[in-house]
């Protein structure tokens, strides 16, 4: 499959801004399902200084600055990517139960690993701890304990704690903010894509299971019979888990789904702040009013390589 990225934020000022320093994570990443063909950026005013980085969890980090004068900003990312599903990578290998990873990760000092299986130790570990965002709690345990029986497949957990938020959970745009504490978004049982990858998140790492958080894209497709709504699609997120000898899992409890040929990524790290899209300090403005669209259209032709990647 292979997809444009059109992603458009635009702030208004009531006064004129005179220095903005930005951070923006708008460039899809490269992994074993997604290539980013090509990537640009479309900055109004033009910045004044430029440059593209790695932030420490691997994401594509562009910074920009813009030293004149100016009442509204404008920041489009235009990506061109393929994907390329394949086979589920788990249908292939056995599975280990939820106690099994718990333990390993609990237990493995590292001392008998080579230096690759060590950094990927380390690297994984660190999505056990709390994050700015997410702790894991007595609450959320709670919440997760009826997906974690004794010796389940930990697949098998992860897969019914996303059915589970999927079912208990209604999407409700005005029910919360970015600044909502998780304990709220679970008593209220509302809230957005954000919030219920963070909700599962914290279940898994109240069980020492690491887990991270994934921001994209998702395709939406319209209804029979109706045409497609230039800008209509928005940002999304799910989660994914990590299993010893298997790596790295999406799920996403919004849609109940493993994510395959329509989810597109774009970075990933401990919750939402380590991903955010776009964010700065600006001197000056005064009020400022907020503005996103995001396009993700569907190209014509093959997206892949001949070849199955796993």
């Amino acid at each position: 499959m292979k997809y444009r990225i059109t992603h458009t934020t635009t702030y208004n000022y009531s006064q004129a801004v005179g220095l903005c320093q930005n951070q923006a994570r708008l460039q899809p990443r490269n992994f074993w399902r997604q290539h980013c063909v090509d990537s640009r950026f479309e900055i109004i005013p033009p910045p004044k200084d430029f440059r593209e980085l790695s932030d420490y969890f691997g994401n594509r980090l562009a910074y920009f600055a813009i030293q004149q004068p100016h009442r509204q900003l404008v920041v489009t990312a235009v990506s061109d990517i393929s994907l390329f599903p394949g086979r589920q990578r788990h249908e292939l290998l056995p599975q280990q139960s939820w106690r099994q990873v718990q333990h390993f990760f609990q237990e493995t000092s590292g001392q008998n690993l080579n230096k690759q299986q060590l950094q990927t130790l380390l690297e994984a570990k660190q999505y056990v701890l709390d994050s700015p965002m997410i702790s894991a709690s007595p609450e959320l345990a709670d919440y997760a304990l009826p997906s974690f029986q004794d010796d389940r497949p930990l697949l098998d957990v992860v897969s019914d704690l996303m059915r589970r938020i999927y079912t208990d959970f209604t999407y409700d745009p005005t029910s919360t903010t970015i600044a909502t504490p998780l304990l709220e978004v679970l008593a209220k049982r509302r809230g957005v894509c954000q919030d219920f990858a963070h909700l599962a998140i914290g279940c898994l790492r109240s069980f020492g299971i690491p887990a991270r958080y994934v921001s994209g894209y998702l395709e939406t497709v319209p209804a029979p019979g109706k045409p497609r709504l230039v800008g209509a699609d928005a940002s999304h997120a799910w989660f994914a888990v990590y299993i010893p000898d298997l790596g790295w899992l999406d799920f996403d409890p919004t849609n109940n789904k493993m994510p395959h040929d329509q989810h597109i990524t774009l970075a990933w790290g401990r919750d939402y702040a380590d991903v955010t899209p776009l964010k700065g300090i600006a001197f000056g403005g005064g009020q400022h009013t907020l503005s996103v669209s995001v396009d993700v259209l569907r190209l014509e032709g093959d997206g892949g390589f001949g070849e199955e990647f796993f």
